[in-house]
């Protein structure tokens, strides 16, 4: 996912793939990171764990500027395939190092390459309040899923706070997608006016998904000033982080036989 599309794989480094993901930590994160501080607005960053080890710096910068950090897993790979002790290994070890870096535990999870085993090595694991992997609703639901304690297995309830791959950047680097600025704000707008509307009745969210290597460009980054612009003048629109909306279900909409559901 970066901008030299149809790329074949090597079988060493992609020197050219790796400073186009460079970019992300060298210039696009702070101008990102500059956008949110000049609205005041906080947001939830995805971030890989033995990344956030190696850049001591940004981590600072992130929770300085007041935002949530959440686990998006070890390392940035697929686990589709993997065994299921090596995903529970990893696991914890994301844990461990978010703990020691954070000074707490992080209360999100996503990890976006996830395999069958992820929900459930995630609520096993403990401590996490949410994970986003999942694309199938527009507001979070619960779910009962299967934990392991030595030989004994239960389920508990686990709330998902969905993600979107629709509301995202990534399209700038997808075919058919975004060649500029303009549609990805107009597509923003048009889905916030829609659930806007709608959340005249009932509660909605609006899920955005942003890299710092690809919004981060100056070209798109108009893109996510006129938004947020836009959204900071209407009334009645709570923009927040994912754990903030995961604490606010709990306290409003817990788990109950009626609206949970076994997961696998």
């Amino acid at each position: 996912m970066s901008d030299i599309l149809g790329t074949p794989e090597f079988n060493n480094r992609h020197q050219s793939i790796e400073s186009a993901f460079e970019y992300g930590s060298r210039v696009g994160l702070w101008r990102v990171l500059d956008v949110f501080k000049d609205y005041g607005i906080p947001i939830t960053t995805f971030t890989c764990a033995a990344a956030a080890e190696k850049t001591p710096h940004i981590i600072e910068r992130v929770l300085e500027d007041g935002h949530e950090i959440a686990s998006h897993g070890l390392r940035w790979i697929t686990y589709q395939d993997m065994y299921r002790e090596t995903e529970r290994e990893h696991i914890r070890c994301a844990t461990q190092i978010f703990k020691r870096m954070l000074g707490g535990q992080p209360l999100g999870w996503y990890t976006g390459r996830d395999s069958p085993n992820t929900r459930e090595l995630v609520a096993e694991q403990g401590g996490y309040i949410y994970d986003s992997d999942s694309y199938g609703d527009e507001l979070p639901y619960w779910l009962n899923v299967k934990v392991q304690d030595g030989n004994l297995i239960t389920r508990k309830p686990h709330l998902v706070i969905p993600y979107s791959l629709e509301t995202n950047d990534m399209r700038f680097s997808s075919s058919p997608g975004f060649t500029h600025a303009e549609p990805f704000y107009q597509y923003l707008k048009d889905s916030f006016d829609t659930l806007y509307e709608e959340g005249a009745h009932t509660p909605k969210m609006l899920t955005i998904g942003l890299h710092c290597r690809i919004i981060g460009r100056a070209g798109r980054i108009k893109a996510l000033k006129q938004f947020l612009q836009y959204i900071t003048a209407k009334p009645d629109v709570w923009i927040c982080r994912r754990d903030d909306i995961a604490k606010h279900w709990y306290e409003n909409h817990p788990a109950t036989s009626d609206n949970t559901a076994n997961w696998m």
